[in-house]
């Protein structure tokens, strides 16, 4: 099992970078005057799923999963 939890560890630290990259590159939910001018009601406001907002919300959600997955499994083995 020290092969297994040093590769899964080496995994978790991958996920955990990365997971923190995507959250830091992503837009704060208060964009300040465009909510106030409807920004919500423009293209980008109802295309933000095929948008790069959309894409990184939907990886931080994947690295999220791996994240809580890896971490289990690390406990479990560890």
């Amino acid at each position: 099992m020290g092969v297994l939890n040093v590769i899964l560890s080496i995994l978790f630290v991958i996920d955990c970078i990365v997971l923190t990259v995507v959250v830091l590159m992503q837009e704060g939910k208060s964009q300040g005057l465009g909510t106030i001018a409807g920004a919500a009601d423009s293209y980008w406001g109802k295309n933000k799923g095929r948008s790069m907002e959309g894409g990184l919300v939907k990886a931080t959600r994947v690295m999220l999963i791996v994240f809580f997955i890896l971490a289990v499994v690390l406990n479990i083995i560890g």
